[in-house]
């Protein structure tokens, strides 16, 4: 039994899926690894229910009838997770732009140096950004001052998705009441467990834009992260 679990969401990622898995199982750490899939027409479920057989006990999959977003994956498999011994859960996406190599150092930040969350951070030490168009880069970048200037929040990529959260910080959260689903669900995770006084780390990563499949990104996804900011700045601090 691993104490830490790799959620990987994923919808038509069937170039990337069994890659990213056997990259994760090829850690020195050994983690285990819940596929959250949106009912992929390319047949991602089917490939991961191959792969099952080969890893038994480490590899599992939770299939939803359809794509309900990237927050609601990732609250599906937190709540998963909570009903099992997992004491460290990690976010991380299908498409290799979070290095499975990174996945040590965000665990350890956690687990030796005191951190509630860990953040694979693509800002904390200048722009660690690899085959992004310019234009992205400047959104993204710009996005998490934008989120640092209106909340406070002292985090420096505060729209990352690699991040470990450890178990207590999940049960404290009321995963019931996370409003957003898209780009600002990972805004509004970390701005609760900032305001519920949890350490957060960020841990310098470099981010590499995905070499295969399509990317989940669109122009709905940034306006909520754009706008859901300030209404999280007048709602003020949630209670949980």
């Amino acid at each position: 039994m691993s104490d830490a679990l790799v959620i990987i969401p994923t919808y038509n990622e069937k170039e990337n899926i069994e890659a990213i898995v056997r990259a994760v199982f090829n850690q020195k750490k050994g983690f285990h690894i819940l596929v959250v899939d949106d009912n992929s027409p390319d047949g991602t479920g089917t490939i991961v229910d191959t792969l099952i057989i080969e890893f038994p006990n480490q590899l599992f999959i939770e299939k939803r009838k359809g794509k309900n977003g990237l927050g609601t994956a990732y609250i599906h498999g937190f709540k998963w997770a909570l009903k099992r011994n997992y004491q460290y859960i990690i976010e991380m996406d299908a498409d290799f732009s979070h290095n499975p190599k990174d996945l040590v150092r965000l665990y350890n930040a956690c687990h030796k140096n005191g951190g509630d969350v860990s953040i694979g951070s693509r800002y904390s030490q200048g722009v660690n950004v690899v085959n992004w168009p310019m234009k992205r880069v400047l959104l993204s970048y710009f996005a998490s001052k934008y989120v640092r200037f209106i909340t406070r929040i002292p985090v420096f990529d505060t729209t990352a998705g690699f991040v470990c959260w450890k178990r207590e910080v999940l049960e404290t959260i009321n995963l019931d009441k996370i409003k957003f689903i898209g780009y600002a669900f990972q805004i509004e995770m970390k701005f609760k467990a900032w305001k519920h006084g949890f350490n957060i780390k960020e841990v310098s990563v470099v981010f590499t834009d995905r070499t295969l499949g399509k990317s989940k990104m669109s122009g709905n996804i940034v306006s909520e992260a754009l706008f859901g900011v300030i209404k999280m700045r007048i709602n003020g601090l949630p209670k949980n």
